[in-house]
C-alpha cells in the first residue's frame, strides 16, 4: 500500500474512539410526522426552530433524507434493523417487532454500551412493555397523550403530571447526567408532532396572524387533477382530504399551526439535550443525530398526513453533528435513508455491521469518500383502517419518482423531480391500465417513455430480488 493510499484509508475509517480515548456516546433524536421543510433553516416562511438551526449550522444536513416507507411503525422498525419493511414484517402501526429480529441498540449493548430507550415505540402498540436492547425503558402504549402521560418506567406504570415533550426531555437529560462516564447510547423517540396537535402552554398562541403558505395543487381544479389518480381526488373528502379532514372535526388554519406549535417545544427539546452535552464536556465527541420518522403533506394534491410516496410524505428532515467526528456546517445532497441509521449508529461505535443490511453507514457519505446510491424502494401496505391510500410499490432515483399502485385499477404515475419538483405533470397520466389474456398490459406510444419505464420497473424488480422481496410481474412496456 503507498502512502498516498494508506492517508486515504485512513481518512474514510471512522473514529472509534474519542480525542480523548473514550468509546464515542450516541443520541438519536426521533420526530413523528415532522415534515422535512418545516425548520426555519429550510426556508419556512414563518415557523423558528433555532436549535434545529443551531444543529444543522454545527453539523452536517442532510438535504435529500427519506424514509422507505412513510408511517410511523413501518419507518421506525427500518431505522432500528436497517430493513426495508417487506424484510422485517412491520407493515402497518399495529405489528410489533419480530423477536428474532436484531436492532442496533442489542448490538450495542451487548458491546458494553449503556442503553437508553425514551419515548414513543408504537410497534405493537397495544403493549409498553420493556423491549430487548435497552437497559433503560421508558415508554407509553400506542401514540400516547401530550398531557399528563401514563409511563412505564422499566416494567412499573405511573402517571405524570405536565407536557410529554418537556417530560421525555427531562428523562433524556437524567440518562445522559447518569451515564457520563460510560459509553452511551440515548434514543429519545417523540410524541411530537403527531395528530392530535396540543402544543404546550407556553406556545399556544404563536403564529395566529401569520399567512398561511398554501400548495399551488391544493386548489380542487382540473389543471390540478388533470393526469391523477382517481383515487387521489377521491380521498380529497376522506380523512386524510383537505376536505374531510378528521371527519371534518378541525379547520385547515387551524391545524396547520397547531403543529407549527407543537413543533417548538420539539426544537427547545434539541436545545436542552444539546446544551445538557455541551455542559458535561461531551457535546464535540457524541454523534447525534436527529431525523423525523416520516413526512407530512399540508395540502399537496388536496391531502394531508403521509402514506402516499408523494414529495413531502416521504421526504425528512435529518441533521447530524460530532465534530470530532466529521467537519461541520455542511450540507450534503446524496439520498440518505431511514435505513441507514442503524449501521452509522454501529460504524461510529466501532461495532461490527452484520452482512445483509439494507442500509449504508452514512460517514462515507459525510466525508464524501466512495461513490453512493442513486435510488431507493418505496413501499405501502394496504391498511383496513385507512382503505383511501392504496398499496404502493415505487422506485425514487434523482430524477424520476416513479409509482406502482396494487389492488385498484387506476393510473401510475411518474415524475421528472428535477423539471416538476411539484409533481404536477404526471408523465403516465394518459396511460390506463388494462387486462388482456390475465396479464397487465399499458399503452405507452411514446418509445422514449416506455423505454424509461421499462428500465425502472427492472430496478425496482432488482432491488426487490436483492433484498429478500417478491419481484412480481409488472405490467410490461
Amino acid at each position: 500500500m503507498t502512502r498516498k493510499e494508506f492517508l486515504r484509508t485512513a481518512v474514510a475509517a471512522p473514529a472509534v474512539l474519542t480525542q480523548a480515548g473514550k468509546r464515542r456516546n450516541l443520541v438519536f433524536i426521533l420526530s413523528d410526522d415532522h415534515r422535512y421543510d418545516f425548520m426555519s433553516c429550510a426556508g419556512h416562511p414563518f415557523l423558528k426552530t433555532p436549535n434545529l438551526d443551531r444543529l444543522a449550522k454545527g453539523g452536517v444536513w442532510f438535504r435529500n433524507a427519506f424514509v422507505t416507507t412513510s408511517l410511523c411503525s413501518p419507518s421506525r422498525a427500518s431505522i432500528l434493523t436497517g430493513l426495508y419493511v417487506h424484510a422485517h414484517g412491520v407493515t402497518d402501526n399495529v405489528t410489533p417487532l419480530p423477536p428474532g429480529l436484531v436492532t442496533f441498540p442489542q448490538l450495542l449493548q451487548k458491546h458494553g454500551y449503556r442503553t437508553g430507550y425514551i419515548g414513543k415505540w408504537h410497534m405493537g402498540g397495544e403493549s409498553d412493555a420493556p423491549r430487548p436492547g435497552f437497559d433503560r425503558w421508558i415508554s407509553f402504549r400506542g401514540q400516547g397523550v401530550y398531557w399528563n402521560p401514563v409511563l412505564n418506567f422499566d416494567g412499573q406504570r405511573r402517571q405524570v403530571k405536565g407536557y410529554v415533550t418537556d417530560i421525555l426531555t427531562e428523562e433524556a437529560i437524567k440518562f445522559i447526567e447518569e451515564n457520563k462516564s460510560r459509553p452511551f447510547l440515548l434514543y429519545l423517540g417523540h410524541k411530537a408532532v403527531h395528530h392530535e396537535f396540543f402544543p404546550a402552554e407556553r406556545h399556544k398562541n404563536l403564529y395566529s396572524d401569520v399567512p398561511l403558505p398554501y400548495p399551488k395543487s391544493m386548489a380542487n381544479t382540473e389543471e390540478n387533477y388533470r393526469g391523477k389518480p382517481d383515487w387521489v381526488r377521491r380521498q380529497r373528502n376522506s380523512w386524510h382530504g383537505v376536505d374531510g379532514m378528521y371527519d371534518h372535526k378541525i379547520p385547515f388554519d387551524q391545524f396547520y399551526r397547531d403543529y407549527c406549535r407543537t413543533l417548538m417545544a420539539l426544537d427547545e427539546s434539541v436545545g436542552r439535550i444539546v446544551n445538557t452535552l455541551e455542559e458535561k464536556g461531551l457535546l464535540n465527541d457524541t454523534l447525534v443525530i436527529y431525523m423525523g420518522d416520516n413526512g407530512f403533506m399540508f395540502g399537496e394534491h388536496g391531502l394531508i398526513d403521509k402514506r402516499a410516496m408523494y414529495e413531502p410524505s416521504i421526504r425528512v428532515p435529518m441533521i447530524a453533528h460530532c465534530p470530532d467526528l466529521f467537519e461541520g456546517g455542511r450540507q450534503v445532497q446524496g439520498m440518505a435513508l431511514n435505513l441507514d441509521i442503524c449501521p452509522t449508529m454501529l460504524e461510529a461505535a466501532g461495532v461490527p455491521v452484520p452482512p445483509g443490511l439494507h442500509g449504508r453507514s452514512l460517514l462515507p457519505l459525510i466525508r464524501g469518500t466512495g461513490e453512493w446510491r442513486t435510488e431507493f424502494l418505496y413501499e405501502y401496505f394496504w391498511e383496513r383502517d385507512f382503505p383511501q391510500t392504496p398499496t404502493v410499490l415505487g422506485l425514487r432515483t434523482n430524477q424520476y419518482s416513479y409509482m406502482q399502485y396494487h389492488g385498484i385499477w387506476d393510473l401510475d404515475e411518474l415524475y421528472d423531480i428535477q423539471k416538476d419538483p411539484d409533481q404536477m405533470n404526471n408523465l403516465l397520466g394518459d396511460v390506463r391500465i388494462t387486462t388482456q389474456a390475465g396479464r397487465l398490459f399499458n399503452r405507452i406510444k411514446d418509445p422514449e417513455l416506455k423505454k424509461l419505464v421499462a428500465d425502472l420497473q427492472g430496478r425496482m424488480r432488482k432491488i426487490l430480488a436483492a433484498t429478500g422481496g417478491r419481484p412480481e410481474p409488472t405490467w410490461k412496456a
